[in-house]
């Protein structure tokens, strides 16, 4: 049975198991680490690579229309002019005075959001409790005075605040702010300052001297070197409409606000495709992209009602179309990946801000237009902490002992399998690292003879390993090894020849993306 835990607490766990099994440490730690630059290792970056692969192969190769890119980090600063980010590429902030701590108004307006949906629900349950098998929930929400009037009020400030966001009005985040009774986590006060707009794009200088110095910005997002290279990618691929363009890459952006371990920072990984269409039909690849990517995040096994679609209070000044996929964090439902229509507001200003004709000749119609784009953009260190949140468990055994197990799926585990020599004798380290031999190059494996086999079970459990395979006196007579699975904890007595079968079945991608059916 898992032991029961605050989502606080199982979050605390997770970031001290992130860094105790070489998953997760703070950047340059030996000189106090810098704030929210975190460094993967050596199992981090094996699970955040087949996360990666899962997302390109899913991508890349399971369509036919959609292929790859690698754009460069540093892009010409026109490019930041022409995309919006100079001018607009802002977070509204608001002080407290007396814990001189900084906050995102609109976070703050959302976690008040948050908790009149929290109290919602618990007068729901409490009634559950109350009425039993007669309870009917939609009559119940729809009746209850209480539940009504949290809902209005709720309603209420939701509205003001979607029509604030829209308008960009600064002074009515913060009344909202002031309405509701926020306070500051830290202080407990409700002493704040006026919202400003603060831009989270880093700027550095390209340049032999200081003078000849251009500023050039690092990117906030991979998008725009898709965007620029449209012309290029159609042409040499001689792409038809509909097609894609993915890409994985770096991405910089000065948060102030940068807090839940890797959940927001300042330099992260994003996933992006960006699927170009006639103008017209986004709508339409808009919403089949939106159920694509659910299914994609279902796949993995975590649970249906783990996820659910968030729309856009406030609309990008380029998209007629938004979502989110937010997944049920231990600090509650939040954003991994979005879907956006953007329309043809990124490749009009390039063609605009560059004098550069960028449209597409269709054939069929034998029109030239600017195409439409629908954006998918997930990002990589949220989904490996979403990957990881889902996974980690605390188990009390049957015979009463505990063990922590990562419940990753076996084809994005960082190892798949350990090979264990039962003794360190008679010929079981030889065996042992011949199996490793015959599966090395296909899939991760790890040999490990230290300690006594039950302890090598519970480290390989704590990292995720699906499959641990035992070398013993049995093997030496006739060829066969234990094959112990990580989840049931159970044993198999399985031929050595047999081996490279049973991992590429319950380890292999293949099994994984077949599930997609695309």
């Amino acid at each position: 049975m898992q032991n029961t835990m605050t989502q606080e607490e199982l979050f605390k766990k997770l970031v001290a198991h992130c860094k105790e099994y070489g998953f997760i440490f703070p950047s340059s730690e030996i000189y106090d680490g810098l704030g929210a630059v975190y460094d993967y290792g050596q199992n981090g970056v094996e699970l955040k690579n087949n996360i990666k692969r899962y997302w390109w192969d899913s991508m890349v190769r399971l369509h036919e229309n959609i292929v790859g890119l690698d754009s460069a980090i540093f892009m010409h600063p026109r490019t930041w002019e022409a995309s919006g980010h100079v001018g607009a590429f802002n977070d509204p902030l608001i002080d407290n005075k007396d814990s001189k701590k900084r906050y995102r108004a609109d976070v703050l307006i959302e976690e008040w959001l948050a908790k009149q949906d929290d109290k919602i629900q618990k007068e729901v349950d409490k009634a559950k409790k109350r009425f039993k098998e007669n309870f009917n929930e939609e009559q119940y929400r729809s009746t209850s005075p209480r539940v009504l009037e949290i809902a209005a009020a709720r309603d209420s400030v939701h509205k003001r605040f979607a029509d604030a966001l829209n308008a960009n009005d600064l002074e009515e985040l913060r009344r909202i702010i002031l309405d509701c009774e926020i306070v500051c986590p830290i202080s407990g006060t409700r002493n704040w300052t006026e919202v400003r707009q603060f831009n989270l794009m880093f700027s550095t200088q390209m340049g032999s001297t200081a003078e000849g110095a251009n500023t050039i910005y690092l990117r906030p997002e991979t998008a725009q070197g898709i965007f620029v290279n449209f012309l290029n990618v159609q042409k040499t691929g001689r792409m038809k409409l509909p097609f894609g363009i993915a890409q994985i890459g770096k991405a910089f952006r000065n948060e102030i606000v940068a807090r839940q371990f890797i959940f927001r920072m300042r330099e992260f990984e994003q996933m992006e495709m960006q699927f170009f269409v006639r103008p017209g039909e986004e709508m339409r690849w808009w919403a089949e992209w939106r159920d694509t990517r659910m299914k994609w995040h279902r796949a993995l096994g975590f649970g249906a009602d783990n996820y659910r679609f968030h729309d856009h209070d406030k609309l990008a000044h380029y998209a007629n179309a938004a979502t989110d996929i937010e997944y049920n964090f231990p600090f509650g439902f939040k954003e991994v990946e979005g879907i956006h229509s953007r329309t043809d507001f990124d490749l009009s200003n390039h063609q605009k801000f560059s004098g550069k004709k960028i449209q597409y000749f269709d054939s069929e119609t034998g029109e030239s237009y600017v195409p439409y784009v629908v954006e998918t953009s997930i990002g990589v260190d949220r989904m490996f902490l979403q990957v990881m949140s889902a996974a980690y468990t605390e188990e009390k055994l049957e015979n009463g002992e505990e063990r922590v197990v990562l419940r990753i799926p076996a084809a994005l585990a960082p190892t798949k399998v350990a090979v264990l020599p039962l003794v360190k004798k008679d010929g079981m380290p030889e065996v042992a690292q011949r199996i490793v031999d015959l599966l090395k190059y296909d899939f991760n494996v790890v040999y490990d003879e230290k300690d006594s086999v039950g302890k090598r079970y519970r480290r390989q459990d704590a990292i995720g390993t699906p499959l641990c395979v035992t070398v013993d006196g049995q093997t030496l007579e006739d060829n066969t090894v234990t094959v112990r699975h990580r989840d049931t904890m159970q044993q198999e007595r399985v031929a050595i020849d047999a081996l490279f079968g049973l991992v590429d079945a319950e380890c292999s991608l293949r099994s994984l993306l077949k599930k997609l059916n695309v």
